[in-house]
């Protein structure tokens, strides 16, 4: 029971200082032993004005700077001042941007950097798993700023999120700004300028009704799964769900939905926002379901409102999500309404 947004009893800062594993005061609420609901609210990194600097870095795949320069113009011609970090002119041969302590570098120093308002991450793949345990995010719990991407960022989203209660910005990062100034770019315009959100998607057959206000978290499929038991778990009570991928296998996406279930995440979920799954693969002898089928089995024993093909991907359909930010989920039969509060 909570009286006046605490717990009933002797509780208070003191009684956790000395815990044996630490928790944090975002952890402890998020567990139940303060009044989360009443008492907390995300830490929002402040939105950008005119002359603030974005910084932009590769922390996992390699990317060529050519595929970044539209990015960096756009932006400019937005207003905002560019820093590229050293993994923008890599000179790597293999598959990452550069090796775990130069790409860790890389990220730790526009962290720190108290000039840089946002980072914006060139481009996901793999390899925030290898460092984002290596991250020191003193300076930044201190004074927080956007982080921006999707895809192998969703490590960075989940981390962030669930251990300061900080939150983040799941949208397009560098190659999509090549697609030109369309809407899905244009809402990460309005969003690191302070824009609430206001989005809308067609009805689908498989989607379940209903409105529900929340918390949003989420980001891609696979990554989630893998974060399931680590340092970056996500909680996801009474949490808006929203899920994407690209490139796999229809049996494992079944295999990690089946994580995801298995490990509670889908038990007291708010609603669930099925975004995105391209270039899906299937075995020689085929799987016998898409990928909408085998979401809806697994989540029809389950009440909670669910809708599909929202524009949350890899593709051009893909709008600036405030992770941890207060959003309201309205699924009717006309269609589908996801509005920041």
């Amino acid at each position: 029971m909570c009286v006046g947004g605490l717990p009933t009893g002797k509780v208070g800062m003191g009684r956790f200082k000395n815990t044996a594993n630490r928790l944090n005061v975002f952890e402890l609420m998020e567990q139940g032993v303060f009044c989360a609901q009443r008492i907390f609210m995300a830490k929002i990194p402040s939105y950008l004005k005119q002359g603030d600097t974005i910084g932009i870095v590769a922390p996992a795949g390699y990317m060529p700077f050519e595929k970044m320069e539209t990015c960096v113009n756009t932006l400019q011609d937005w207003g905002y001042t560019v820093k590229l970090g050293d993994t923008t002119h890599s000179n790597s041969s293999n598959y990452f941007s550069g090796t775990d302590d130069e790409r860790l570098a890389d990220i730790q120093q526009m962290l720190d950097d108290r000039n840089v308002k946002a980072i914006l991450f060139a481009r996901g793949g793999y390899g925030v798993s290898r460092i984002i345990d290596r991250i020191n995010f003193k300076r930044f719990k201190r004074s927080p700023k956007w982080l921006i991407g999707y895809s192998d960022i969703t490590v960075l989203h989940s981390h962030v999120f669930s251990r300061y209660g900080i939150a983040t910005m799941h949208a397009p990062m560098a190659a999509a700004f090549n697609d030109g100034e369309n809407e899905y770019i244009l809402s990460l315009k309005n969003a690191i300028s302070g824009a609430k959100a206001d989005y809308h998607s067609a009805a689908h057959e498989f989607n379940r009704s209903g409105e529900v206000t929340g918390r949003l978290v989420g980001g891609n499929l696979t990554l989630l799964a893998h974060a399931v038991g680590t340092p970056s778990d996500l909680n996801t009570k009474r949490k808006i769900l929203f899920i994407e991928d690209i490139g796999e296998y229809l049996y494992n996406i079944d295999r990690m939905f089946l994580q995801l279930k298995r490990s509670g995440k889908l038990n007291k979920i708010a609603a669930l926002v099925v975004g995105g799954f391209s270039d899906n693969k299937d075995t020689e002898r085929p799987y016998g379901k898409t990928v909408e089928e085998i979401i809806y089995d697994q989540i029809k024993e389950y009440k909670f409102p669910v809708c599909f093909n929202f524009p949350v991907s890899h593709e051009k359909e893909n709008y600036a999500l405030k992770i941890g930010v207060e959003y309201r989920l309205s699924i009717k039969n006309e269609g589908v309404q996801l509005k920041e509060i």
